[in-house]
């Protein structure tokens, strides 16, 4: 039962985002460069993040401190992967089969998913590691659907994540303020909720999420030329 845990979780949270990998971003060598670069991005505001809690040592009780900090650091550093990918688009173009037109709306897409698998697989991998037992948690103490709902939660923030990236490149390219401040509050809104949890209403803060994952997608949908003309199209073989 443990091991079916372990699969069913780890499916459930990256079934979706491996699918988009597969399907739009391994199809070109240039998108798996830019995606490892923007989790290598990720992972230096989080060793950035993790440096400045061990640092300031009276806070070290307090998990909101770290993660609003967290929060601030990947957006930080989001700007940052914007500002490279800007600098260096002409001759990455020159290599995308995609047309100059959408490689920007592109590359945001890939930066995001490539922040969202790093920003998951850390989120994830202690969990799914103690999915495979001995024992499973609800007997006690715990909730019995904690597993689950941990994998829900991560697949929430790696789609935010992706489509976060798209509106928060769009909002810099067109000075669009409150896109970008959409992005940055939606992301510490939707981080402190995850607080919650200890008060066991993971269902709920679950709920909220999704609401913000749901607005956001739509966002991005718009920001990236979509209609609801084209949307058959998604669906259409080529």
């Amino acid at each position: 039962m443990a091991v079916m845990d372990f699969f069913g979780c780890a499916l459930l949270a990256f079934g979706p985002p491996l699918a988009m990998f597969t399907f739009t971003v391994s199809v070109e060598p240039i998108r798996i460069i830019i995606l490892i670069a923007s989790a290598f991005f990720w992972l230096i505001s989080l060793l950035l993040s993790s440096i400045l809690w061990y640092a300031v040592v009276p806070l070290h009780k307090h998990l909101a401190f770290g993660l609003v900090f967290s929060v601030l650091f990947q957006e930080g550093f989001r700007f940052l992967l914007y500002c490279v990918l800007r600098k260096a688009e002409k001759g990455l173009e020159k290599v995308t089969t995609a047309h100059v037109a959408n490689s920007r709306h592109i590359f945001a897409y890939v930066c995001g998913l490539g922040y969202g698998f790093m920003s998951g697989a850390f989120a994830l991998v202690n969990v799914l590691a103690d999915s495979v037992g001995p024992g499973t948690m609800g007997l006690r103490q715990g909730h019995e659907y904690f597993f689950m709902l941990s994998a829900a939660t991560t697949l929430c923030f790696i789609l935010l994540h992706t489509f976060w990236g798209i509106v928060f490149f769009s909002a810099l390219d067109r000075k669009n303020w409150g896109q970008l401040v959409w992005v940055i509050c939606s992301h510490l809104f939707v981080s402190c909720i995850t607080l919650l949890n200890k008060l066991d209403i993971s269902g709920a803060s679950l709920l909220v999420a999704y609401t913000v994952l749901t607005i956001t997608a739509i966002l991005a949908f718009r920001v990236a030329g979509g209609s609801v003309k084209n949307i058959p199209m998604c669906f259409s073989r080529r």
